[in-house]
């Protein structure tokens, strides 16, 4: 996005990591880092009022937070649902909540959530993340159909295996690394996980003019891996 000429403020609980990575970034252009609880009403407005002060009203929201830790239904407690909703579907709601306005007052903007492949088709073992997931596609649409009037654009992007450093940490931790990754894409129609730069593409894509006339979808990016669940 700092390449296409955005100015980009993001946030994290990691106050060292956050910073380390605006330091990365300031010579592609502005990058203001806060740090910020996505799950907690008053971080994210702090968070959005100051990179309104800072960098101008923002036109693009992308909601990337989310959390990998699955539970058993039988055995979840409250305290971990509330937790992880806050994370992986509250954070989505409270960002567009303080960044609309802004978006409507400026006559448009986009926003992207990022969701998962999870959230049509899952596997034993991804509860309550799927979960999660399909709400992220059910507020994208009812985001995009309340707003559309007024110019603003939401889509949903669900990635499919994607070579980040979780995904990683999992395979590194089976008994045998490279048997695991063979597994991981044994469905994918393109024989290999995403790299990270094909992800941005796309959230940069769904953001930008080009995508004028997309709202309320739902795109997959998984290398044809859902192609064999369809229907």
């Amino acid at each position: 996005m700092l390449r296409d000429g955005y100015a980009v403020g993001f946030c994290g609980r990691d106050a060292r990591l956050g910073y380390e990575l605006q330091g990365e970034l300031a010579h592609l252009g502005p990058a203001k880092f806060v740090r910020a609880d996505v799950g907690a009403e008053r971080d994210v407005e702090a968070f959005i009022a100051a990179c309104a002060h800072e960098l101008g009203p923002p036109t693009v929201l992308v909601n990337n937070a989310g959390r990998n830790a699955n539970f058993d239904a039988t055995t979840m407690t409250e305290a971990d649902w509330d937790a992880f909703f806050a994370v992986d579907l509250k954070s989505a709601w409270l960002c567009a909540k303080h960044t609309l306005p802004h978006m409507r007052a400026s006559g448009g903007g986009a926003i992207v959530n990022v969701s998962s492949i999870h959230a049509s088709a899952t596997l034993e073992g991804f509860f309550p993340y799927a979960a999660a997931k399909a709400g992220l596609a059910g507020l994208t649409r009812s985001l995009a159909l309340d707003h559309g009037p007024d110019g603003i654009r939401v889509n949903c992007l669900c990635p499919g295996f994607t070579d980040t450093r979780l995904v990683r940490e999992s395979m590194e931790r089976a008994e045998d690394p490279a048997a695991a990754e063979r597994a991981m894409v044994a469905g994918v129609a393109l024989g290999r996980i995403a790299a990270p730069e094909e992800i941005a593409a796309t959230i940069a894509f769904l953001a930008s003019p080009e995508a004028s006339y997309i709202t309320g979808a739902t795109l997959y990016v998984d290398g044809g891996l859902t192609a064999r669940r369809a229907g």
